[in-house]
């Protein structure tokens, strides 16, 4: 292997840790029974994104959802909930690139 391609590789592994360390994922369990603020900021995820969120100006959070009715509704309540504790809507959005059956995912963007 010469040393453009060990650069290229350890380049890829850096870029793909950092990039793991902005998503969360929201648990399935959150959507099995009746939700209030309070239980959905102290959703394990939502809190870590929030925490994030709050400590980088200037970022903004994208709730990664799959196709489909089910899917876009949680994402669409769980952007809601967001706005509720407080974070500015226009910073949220919503993209619809989850596999089929995955939970949602909020990234956190620099």
């Amino acid at each position: 292997m010469n040393r453009v391609s060990a650069w290229g590789l350890m380049l890829c592994a850096v870029t793909a840790s950092v990039r793991a360390a902005d998503f969360v994922t929201v648990s399935s369990g959150l959507w099995d029974r009746p939700r209030s603020a309070r239980a959905v900021r102290e959703q394990p995820a939502v809190k870590q994104a929030l925490s994030l969120h709050l400590s980088q100006p200037g970022s903004r959070l994208v709730i990664h959802h799959g196709l489909g009715q089910d899917p876009l509704l949680q994402a669409e309540e769980l952007r809601a909930w967001l706005m509720a504790l407080a974070v500015d809507g226009a910073r949220i959005s919503l993209i619809n690139d989850a596999r089929p059956n995955e939970p949602l995912q909020i990234e956190v963007v620099k």
